[in-house]
This record gives structure tokens, sequence and C-alpha cells, in this order.
């Protein structure tokens, strides 16, 4: 059976985007979104998002997931793992879970006993590579997927989902591939390391910067007068939501940790050699790097 019923709980930026890029593409059942904030679902309604809008009550919200054959969770990574423990008891082998968290390790570890099971809901571990730095459903995009990579990570534990999960499972890769997406499949681990290095590191760079300059020009006269393109796009990240990057930080710690190290110590070459040949090689070395995109 394809899925008919499809429940986003936390229809922000990515659920509502979600909910857009369903309805863009032709999807024919119901979207019914939950968030704790009903400003959240309104806007999401009101923008064609999701069909129906349920309560902010937690218990509104297992009320829609039950009636649901898949159930998008949609939310910082804490978030998301206290939703895996809340719906697992509350759901039947013929319903699937998935997910856009932004680190897999921690949510597949939590997944691990309570889903995928022949007498269990699946859960189908995903990452939309997509955002941007301002969060919430009034900035919803059915486009956002178009031409970013569907990260799912799969396990030795989903193989064992009952076969009514796994078409859902199936269908759902099938619609992230019409969004425009390109589905890829990694390891957690791999997934968490990689993510650490291309997407958590230019983040948390971006914060560092951002409050650096805050720091030495708070009055910001001389930052808006002089500072151009490059100050604009090497600090956009910089308005990002804290709650997302610090469950981040919280659940891939020590991929996050390497990778700033590593970057600390390439600065510190880039100090000592100013003055030196190694400057033009680093040049050359990000060069091949950026034409090889």
């Amino acid at each position: 059976m394809p899925i008919e019923r499809i429940a986003i709980l936390g229809t922000g930026l990515i659920g509502a985007s979600a909910g857009l890029a369903l309805r863009s593409h032709g999807f024919a059942g119901t979207i019914t979104g939950w968030d704790p904030s009903a400003l959240e679902t309104r806007i999401a309604l009101e923008t064609g998002a999701i069909h129906c809008a349920a309560d902010p009550a937690i218990e509104a919200a297992l009320d829609v997931a039950r009636s649901s054959d898949v159930i998008l969770l949609s939310g910082p990574v804490f978030t998301i793992l206290e939703w895996l423990d809340r719906l697992a008891p509350e759901l039947t082998p013929a319903q699937l879970v998935t997910d856009v968290g932004s680190v897999k390790g921690a949510i597949c570890a939590r997944a691990t006993g309570k889903y995928n099971m022949l007498e269990m809901a699946g859960f189908l571990p995903g990452h939309p590579m997509a955002g941007k730095e301002v969060g919430g459903a009034a900035n919803a995009d059915g486009a956002l997927f178009e031409n970013a990579a569907w990260l799912f990570t799969e396990t030795k534990d989903t193989q064992g989902m009952s076969p009514a999960a796994r078409t859902l499972a199936n269908d759902w890769r099938a619609w992230t591939a019409r969004f425009g997406s390109r589905v890829l499949d990694l390891a957690p681990e791999r997934h968490d390391e990689v993510c650490a290095w291309v997407s958590h590191l230019p983040q948390y760079l971006a914060t560092a910067l951002s409050a650096l300059l805050e720091d030495e020009f708070p009055s910001k006269e001389e930052i808006q007068a002089i500072g151009g393109r490059a100050l604009r796009e090497m600090t956009r990240l910089g308005s990002s939501p804290f709650s997302m990057w610090r469950d981040i930080a919280h659940t891939n710690t020590e991929a996050v940790a390497a990778s700033i190290l590593a970057l600390e110590q390439r600065l510190q070459h880039l100090r000592e050699n100013l003055k030196t040949p190694e400057l033009r090689e680093e040049f050359v070395k990000a060069n091949l790097f950026r034409n090889g995109l």
C-alpha cells in the first residue's frame, strides 16, 4: 500500500518544506502537522504545507501519529530522541517513523530495540542536506530539497522491519527522489564523520567568526561601511538557531571536536607562514578543492 496519511511532528523550516514538497509533487493523501508552537502549525496550514493542524498538546501529537502511515520527525536531535521513545509503544508494525535529524549515530542507537522488528513499527533514519540560516514555517520552501542529498543511514536493524513498514520505507525514499533530491546511503558513523566536516564545522566556524567580530566591532559602523560580500557569506550562518546546534554539539561531540582541532592547526599553520611560500601552497590546495566541487 502506498503512503496515504503522513504526520509531520515539527512544522518548522524542514517539516513545512517537506509538506510543501509533497503537495507540489502530487501527494494525494493527507498531511497533518503538529508543533509545540500553535503559530508554526497555523503558518504551515495557511501556506498549504499541511492539510490539518493538531493541537500543541503532546497527546494530540500521539493521536495524529497513531492514525498515520508515516510519521516524519522534524526538529532538533534531542527532540527526535524524545519522540522515538514516546512513539515506540504507540505504533504498529504497519507504520513507519522517519526523521530529518542532523546526527545519525545517536538517533540510530536510540531506535535500536524499539523499532524494526516484526512486531514493531519501522524506523528509517534520514537526513536531507538542505536548510537555511533562518527557521520557521514562514521560511519553508517546497523546492528546498532540489539537487540536495537526502541521506539514509539504514543499519542491519532496519533489515528486520515488517513487510508493511518496508513498503512504506521504499515509498518514502521514492518521494524524496521526486523532490529532486539525490538519495544516498551511508553508515550512521560515516554520516556523522562526514557531516562534521562539511556541515557542522562550517557552522561553528561562522559562529566563532561572527562572535569574534561582535566583540571587536560592537557598534558595527565600520563593519557595515567596509564589509562586503565576503564578510556576508562567511558570517551568514552566524544567525542559525542555538537549539539545533547545541544538540549536534552534544550528540556528535567527538567528530565535531576533531574537525575543529584540525582547523585550529591549519589556521596556526597559516599564521606561522604568512611570509613564506607555504602560504601560496595553501591557496593552491584551496583552489583545487573548490574547483573540484
